[in-house]
């Protein structure tokens, strides 16, 4: 998140998403700035080299040093303009809780899921930035970007369309984005100063005392977030005075940890949380030191309970203390359970010098492992939850404490949707330092297992992506070859899945020459029948069916007795594809055998199927109906009545062809009255599945 909004309580513009820090609080000041800002949106932006209108959105620049009411005051001019703009605001944050950019893909990623447009897995900036131009062509949108490190990562998301408008803040001037006249921002004015103070500590002690409450925000230099914490310090002290925080502040040294480096702008903001942050008590002040380890800088009670090692409520009551102090923002919805609570971008890097003195590397250590392990489990819960009664996961899932079991498959799902970008985050924070131990591989397993369970592998594919590539540039570093072929092969498929075919094909192979150096069997198999796959969809019969062979020679030198059938079916497809039947039914009744001695009916069935309509396309007609009655006692044997109707419409289809229209009949109206109940409840028409179509 980016500097604190200390004087403004965020709202959802119509056909955006919330604001994603809120407060209830009212904006103060800032007439002139906003004044200036709404007469700069009407003033015409001209193309510097061609003198007319550009055709770009107009950009307006928010600037100031962190904590001054940036973000508050943009959150104020898009909340005036929103009606202006009926397609929505849009929001997208730029810089990371620890002063890095956020990559333009991942901004451009949050845009376009606010704008409902299908996310490709795995693409890059530039096509996603396009499809950022596309989806806002023609629309009047507006854009708050907030807290941009430089004009790069700003210009490839402005829309190309006249009718958006965009608000930037930053901490100086985006160079090299054309006519852009920053708003830049200082202290507020006296006035406004003293009010915002007083929304906090009432007005009969700034009516007792005017001129200490005049000098206390001038030692504030007019710091809106400076301001705000001193407000907070006599909120939660209604027997103190204005002038003994006065006198608390000014008493305080310009020498210390956290101010003797900063520029002198930068002091009085620093002065005014150490004057809050003494006069916490010992486990709050540790806890307020822990949260520099909240991933994306977001934290619920969860979170801070692992953190601290104290109990989920004993946390939740301390962050709602730091609220009222306007140390933390609440985040997203402020009607949302679990409350969700944002680090303020000027307080992370107080944070992180606070406790890189205070706390020792083995203490931070271990509070990260303590929250990235009741992550972990928080993701199995909320996968368990999915799972039927009585399955393991579900009799695991009793076992756990309370506090970490979800009562409904709704509530887990809420949760992992409003907690993804901090999960994601997690993720990306258990494997920066280049390791990729245990906890760090359970908590990506596990977030991959939830979204999945959860949103469904096609929703979930460019987090799934994600997920993997940060796997893969783990074992890369690390000369891991056994991880590197896993997210490989997970990669590729995903590609496959998005039609980036030729894509997933070279990844299939980087994951077979990775799982050969790994020595890994499963890997190595996986990754030729994953090729032979590829070039099946490719077209490319002849490499497909040498790649299945391999796949299946190794199955059977190894026993597996499962994949032995399924690859027999593929290979038999794809020698259907190319016309060479005799192979391909030798293949599928391969398939048949093996289905049998697993006693896998329907499998069996399904084989029996693919095997006659193999038959029929040879010109073999008698036995290809044959065959089809047999896969029909085999599906009835089942009793699976979809698959036995499916079959049934099959048989039919064989006697139409051979001249028989009567019995046709007779299966069509078994099948018909097979799916009668399906009927009912406009369920479709089930479909057959070829034994060579990948699981």
């Amino acid at each position: 998140m980016t500097d604190q909004a200390v004087d403004v309580g965020g709202s959802a513009a119509r056909g955006g998403p919330a604001a994603p820090e809120t407060t209830g609080r009212q904006f103060f000041g800032r007439q002139r700035e906003l004044k200036e800002l709404r007469e700069d949106v009407e003033r015409a932006g001209l193309d510097t080299l061609s003198g007319r209108k550009s055709p770009r959105a107009r950009v307006l620049l928010i600037a100031g040093r962190p904590g001054s009411g940036r973000t508050a005051l943009a959150e104020e001019l898009a909340r005036q303009l929103a009606a202006e703009y009926p397609d929505g605001v849009l929001r997208a944050g730029l810089r990371e809780p620890d002063g890095t950019p956020v990559p333009v893909e991942r901004a451009a990623r949050e845009l376009l899921d606010a704008l409902d447009v299908p996310v490709p897995p795995g693409g890059g900036a530039d096509e996603l930035t396009q499809l950022v131009r596309e989806a806002l062509a023609g629309r009047r949108a507006l854009l708050l970007l907030d807290d941009a490190v430089d004009a790069e990562q700003v210009d490839p998301l402005l829309p190309l369309d006249a009718g958006c408008l965009v608000v930037a803040t930053a901490r100086g001037p985006l160079t090299g984005i054309p006519d852009v006249r920053p708003c830049t921002l200082g202290g507020l004015d006296p006035r406004t100063a003293v009010a915002l103070l007083q929304s906090y500590t009432g007005a009969v002690r700034i009516t007792v005392d005017p001129r200490t409450a005049e000098n206390l925000v001038e030692e504030c230099a007019g710091v809106p977030a400076a301001v705000a914490l001193v407000g907070g310090w006599l909120a939660v002290r209604p027997q103190a005075a204005v002038s003994d925080v006065a006198k608390r502040l000014h008493a305080l040294p310009d020498d210390s940890t956290l101010t003797g480096r900063l520029p002198v702008a930068e002091r009085p903001l620093a002065r005014a949380f150490r004057l809050v942050y003494e006069s916490l008590p010992g486990p709050n002040a540790r806890l307020l030191r822990l949260l520099s380890l909240a991933p994306a800088g977001i934290a619920d009670a969860q979170t801070a309970s692992a953190l601290a090692g104290c109990s989920v409520s004993a946390a939740q009551n301390t962050l709602e203390d730091f609220v009222a102090y306007g140390l933390l923002r609440v985040y997203g919805d402020p009607d949302e359970r679990p409350a969700q609570y944002a680090v303020p971008g000027w307080l992370a890097p107080l944070l992180h010098t606070l406790a890189d003195s205070a706390d020792r590397p083995g203490e931070l250590q271990l509070a990260r492992a303590r929250m990235l392990e009741r992550t972990v489990r928080l993701l199995q819960s909320c996968r368990a939850v999915t799972e039927p009664d009585g399955s393991p996961a579900r009799r695991k899932l009793a076992g756990l404490p309370r506090a970490l079991r979800f009562p409904s498959e709704r509530l887990a799902a809420a949760w992992l949707e409003t907690r993804r970008p901090a999960l994601l985050a997690a993720a990306r924070l258990a494997v920066e330092d280049g390791e990729l131990d245990t906890l760090a591989r359970r908590l990506v397993a596990a977030l991959v297992r939830a979204l999945a369970a959860h949103r469904g592998t096609e929703a979930a594919a460019p987090d799934l992506y994600g997920l993997h590539q940060l796997v893969l540039d783990v074992a890369e570093r690390r000369g891991l070859d056994r991880e590197k072929a896993a997210a490989l092969l997970n990669l590729g498929d995903l590609d496959a899945e998005a039609g980036r075919t030729a894509d997933a094909l070279v990844r299939y192979r980087a994951a077979l020459d990775a799982g050969r150096a790994a020595n890994d069997p499963y890997a190595t198999g996986r990754a030729m029948e994953s090729v032979g796959g590829a070039h099946q969809e490719l077209g490319d019969w002849t490499r497909a069916t040498d790649w299945y062979g391999r796949a299946l020679a190794q199955r059977l030198a190894r026993g597996e007795r499962e994949d032995e059938a399924r690859l027999y079916g593929r290979l038999g497809a794809v020698l259907t594809y190319a016309g060479r039947y005799g192979e391909a039914l030798r293949s599928w009744r391969a398939a048949v055998a093996g289905y049998r001695r697993l006693g896998d009916l329907p499998s069996q069935a399904r084989a029996l199927s693919e095997a006659a309509r193999v038959q029929e396309y040879a010109g073999r007609p008698e036995e290809s109906l044959r065959t089809c009655r047999e896969a029909v006692e085999w599906a009835r044997q089942a009793g699976d009545l979809r698959l036995q109707a499916a079959l049934q419409l099959r048989l039919a289809d064989t006697l139409d062809r051979l001249g028989d229209p009567a019995a046709a009949r007779l299966h069509r109206g078994a099948a018909e009255r097979l799916l009668e109940p399906d009927r009912e409840g406009e369920a479709p028409a089930y479909e057959i599945r070829s034994a060579s179509a990948k699981d």
